[in-house]
């Protein structure tokens, strides 16, 4: 994985949590329970802090790991995209039921993208 993609996938998925954010914050405030806003909100902080984990990785390895790259990516996307369309579609009255076992495993994707980082820092620290 080129570092260049790391940084920008980073840098894109940081954009769109200041979207979302801006988004639930205004857009979705009046059509949301305090519950769901709640939620969403969940959603767009685990992206923006995952975002910020791709920046980390793409500027601290010269040859970023791939599986540490696929494992934030995608769990960003199954994790905080699958809360975004229950809250949405619960708000509509027509919840997507079938996004809920989706979201743990996006958290347990991000768990692993963690443990990766952990061990490759690990490797590249000579004590």
């Amino acid at each position: 994985m080129t570092q260049q993609i790391v940084l920008i996938t980073g840098a894109l998925f940081g954009m769109l949590a200041v979207i979302f954010g801006a988004f639930g914050a205004h857009a979705l405030k009046k059509i949301l329970t305090k519950e769901q806003l709640k939620s969403f909100e969940t959603g767009v902080k685990y992206q923006m802090y995952h975002a910020l984990v791709l920046l980390f990785v793409g500027s601290y390895f010269d040859a970023p790991s791939s599986a540490i790259y696929y494992a934030f990516v995608i769990g960003i996307i199954l994790f905080s995209f699958s809360i975004y369309g229950l809250v949405l579609s619960d708000a509509k009255g027509k919840k997507m039921k079938f996004l809920g076992p989706i979201t743990p495993l996006g958290g347990l994707l991000l768990i692993v993208g963690w443990a990766l980082l952990i061990y490759n820092i690990s490797q590249t620290i000579h004590v």
